[in-house]
């Protein structure tokens, strides 16, 4: 007797669906490839499930199976993550630049992609001497204000394998550089509740960001600017107006469902 799809339920939920995205977000969290049988073993589903499931997706492009039969991510997500991250910065836009025009300076949305952080919107300053980092740039977490404030929502053993993976480049003599230290430091940004670059991604720049809390994946909003005009002080302005726009955008990400998305300006 073949198995019956469970219909959709009381959740609204269909499972198949869920079994799938379960599939993938495993292939992500793992960072790597991953057979049937870890696979099952992680999901608790049967290996024929897990099979079924890996089969469509392969099909579908969003995972391939590798020469050692072993599965990870296919090239069909890299176009879902592209409009995923353009719908977010579209959405962040009005956050941008409130908080440009309250703080005079360069305001910034990043995401984690793979084990790197990138830029998806920027509100630039209108001083002649500004910061400018253009979107769709990739930098290592390690040593931005808004990599250190994405990497403080991971657990740290996944902090731990992204820095094995990327490695610590010192960019300026500022850089934290040692992986013990790092960890120190997230574990202070969390406590805080937002992150510093003290000119470790470029000398004399000073950088401040805060998480968007329940995103659906790792974001931080940052205000970054010279050290001469953003002052260490000057974060008992800037963060509150940072924390304020990533309460914003999370509330409305999470309503994005019911309302489209903002027009692009023609102008």
């Amino acid at each position: 007797m073949g198995r019956t799809e469970s219909p959709k339920g009381a959740t609204g939920r269909v499972q198949s669906v869920d079994r799938a995205i379960d599939v993938l977000e495993l292939m992500a969290d793992a960072g790597g490839e991953l057979g049937l049988s870890d696979l099952a073993g992680a999901s608790g589903l049967p290996i024929g499930t897990i099979h079924r499931l890996t089969r469509t997706l392969a099909k579908r492009g969003y995972v391939r199976q590798l020469p050692s039969r072993r599965y990870a991510l296919g090239p069909s997500l890299i176009k879902l993550g592209e409009i995923s991250g353009r719908m977010l910065g579209l959405w962040s836009l009005p956050q941008l630049r409130m908080l440009t025009e309250k703080t005079g300076e360069t305001s910034n949305l990043a995401m984690l992609d793979g084990v790197m952080i990138v830029y998806i919107a920027q509100v630039p300053s209108e001083h002649s001497m500004r910061m400018f980092t253009e979107v769709g740039r990739r930098v290592y977490p390690h040593g931005t204000g808004v990599g250190k404030a994405i990497l403080c929502q991971l657990p740290k053993a996944t902090v731990r394998d992204i820095i094995a993976q990327t490695g610590m480049p010192a960019h300026t003599p500022a850089t934290i550089t040692d992986i013990d230290e790092l960890i120190a430091e997230l574990d202070r940004v969390r406590e805080r509740g937002y992150a510093v670059d003290e000119g470790e991604q470029e000398v004399g720049v000073r950088c401040f960001a805060v998480p968007v809390p329940d995103a659906p994946t790792p974001l931080a909003i940052s205000v970054s600017g010279p050290g001469a005009r953003v002052l260490l002080e000057s974060r008992d302005e800037i963060v509150p107006l940072l924390q304020q726009a990533a309460a914003e955008l999370s509330r409305r990400i999470a309503a994005s469902d019911d309302e489209p998305p903002p027009a692009r300006s023609r102008t």
